[in-house]
């Protein structure tokens, strides 16, 4: 790679590497590292004119050596947020490493909440930083484009930074990167980046993500992320008034919530989310007619994401609105009698080793069950486990596992995650992510602050007024060894 020098104003920086397998736009983050001028204010002087973010460096001339010139004005420096004053900062940094396994937040660069939360929640997924700690430089090929490629490798350096470090980290490049990739959380006010639908950064990031983390080496193309949160849906679609009836197969990344006056717990919203109303052409009425799609679960996934739909689009006012009615979530989610029947079926046996398990923790006497039970010892690691890694799924119509074979799914989900929301819009307020640590602690993660919290208090955040309420839950399945 060849070395550069850049003058700045009055200052000269020697010795800046040139990694001339990357476009020039990672080359322009760099200096903002060193500078403080965003890329897009950066004008720098080559052969042929103003360096372009995606030139080809073969075509610069660009000598070992050489001395650039770079003009642009600097951001105002970020200062963090004041901290309060009991902070898992304030401890010696041995303690923190102790205390939470990993200690790092994140710096709110400008009105940046949206994505450290997501950040914090999404790294909290030991299968996921396996995952992109696999991933190579070069990228997996297959037409994945230049910007998914760097938003990936952005993902991976973070969570490396965050695992490294006990102290604030600042996500500059990756929020650089996030915004090349996806224009819209770059949009401006005044001057001021604005604040975003951590939803919407959430869904985006995923899906980034499950373009790039997949294994070239299986005829099904393994999705590492499609394992890890996909959710397999079948449903009935029904039109009463024709008698015409159909079903659809579909994956999604989240189980919505619906939100009404009959929803006071996360299961009723969950049912409400699984049934919908849809109006389309219908062949034998010869005109458009209303259809009732009811879904089931046909998949289970190793981490369940559940969206609280609390916001809509409000006309009067032109922006989006906040529903702040209370929905209690629990500690532990039983999703079985959401599943379809098929699915239920592959459930009994290893739902079954799951009781019998905790009965004799209970100090219960439990029945002698198959001999294959018998013969087992039964591993029932809890939300703080990480055994079993994910790292594929078998592609099957019904899957009880995307573990490996001899690890199953009982339908069974421990909290371990929460992305909450104070305020009343969704492009406004703050949000905040609380996360269960390996050793079974909950931390809140308030951008570079960092608070100690009781399990709890965890469950007080489901809304009915102005506090920090719920927006997206993330659940860990309960795993059986067969």
């Amino acid at each position: 790679m060849p070395t550069v020098s850049v003058k700045w104003q009055k200052e000269l920086f020697p010795a800046v590497e040139i990694d001339t397998s990357q476009p020039p736009f990672v080359f322009k983050c760099q200096l903002y590292d060193l500078t403080g001028v965003p890329p897009e204010r950066q004008k720098i002087m080559v052969k042929g004119g103003l360096l372009k973010d995606d030139a080809d460096w073969s075509t610069l001339g660009v000598k070992e050596g050489q001395r650039l010139m770079m003009m642009g004005t600097a951001d105002e420096i970020v200062k963090a947020p004041e901290k309060g004053p009991v902070f898992m900062e304030d401890l010696p940094e041995e303690e923190q490493v102790v205390s939470l396994g990993h200690g790092a937040g994140l710096i709110n660069l400008e009105n940046t909440c949206y994505m450290n939360s997501t950040v914090q929640c999404l790294h909290s997924v030991p299968e996921l930083k396996s995952a992109l700690i696999g991933y190579p430089p070069t990228g997996r090929g297959s037409g994945l484009d230049q910007s998914s490629h760097l938003l990936t490798c952005a993902t991976r350096d973070l969570f490396n930074d965050l695992d490294k470090s006990v102290k604030p980290v600042k996500p500059m490049q990756f929020w650089m990167v996030l915004r090349k990739k996806y224009p819209q959380f770059g949009q401006l006010h005044n001057g001021v980046f604005m604040q975003q639908d951590a939803e919407e950064c959430w869904t985006q990031l995923l899906y980034t993500l499950s373009q790039s983390l997949i294994s070239p080496d299986s005829s099904e193309s393994s999705n590492t992320v499609k394992a890890l949160f996909g959710v397999d849906l079948v449903s009935r679609v029904h039109c009463q008034e024709s008698g015409e009836e159909s079903s659809e197969t579909e994956s999604v990344y989240s189980l919505k919530c619906h939100i009404s006056q009959e929803v006071n717990h996360l299961h009723d919203g969950l049912k409400h989310g699984l049934k919908s109303e849809l109006e389309k052409a219908s062949p034998s009425l010869g005109r458009s007619a209303i259809y009732l799609k009811e879904s089931r679960i046909n998949g289970l996934p190793r981490y369940l994401t559940i969206q609280f739909v609390r916001f809509f689009w409000k006309r009067e006012s032109n922006q989006k609105a906040k529903i702040l009615r209370k929905v209690d979530y629990p500690l532990e989610l039983d999703v079985y009698d959401l599943c379809s029947d098929e699915l239920r079926k592959k459930l009994e046996a290893p739902r079954q080793i799951l009781r019998n398990a905790e009965g004799t923790k209970l100090g219960l006497k439990t029945g002698e069950g198959s001999s294959a039970q018998k013969g087992n010892d039964v591993n029932m690691p809890d939300a703080k486990g990480t055994q079993g890694a994910s790292n594929g799924s078998e592609g099957s119509s019904v899957a009880t596992s995307h573990d490996d074979k001899d690890t199953q799914l009982t339908g069974i989900y421990d909290l371990v995650a929460v992305l909450t929301h104070k305020g009343r819009s969704a492009d406004s307020g703050h949000y905040v992510a609380w996360v269960k640590q390996e050793n079974g602690k909950w931390i809140e993660y308030d951008d570079d602050s960092l608070i100690l919290q009781r399990e709890e208090d965890i469950t007080k955040l489901s809304g009915g007024g102005d506090w920090h309420m719920a927006y997206i839950c993330m659940y860990k399945a309960r795993v059986v060894s067969m």
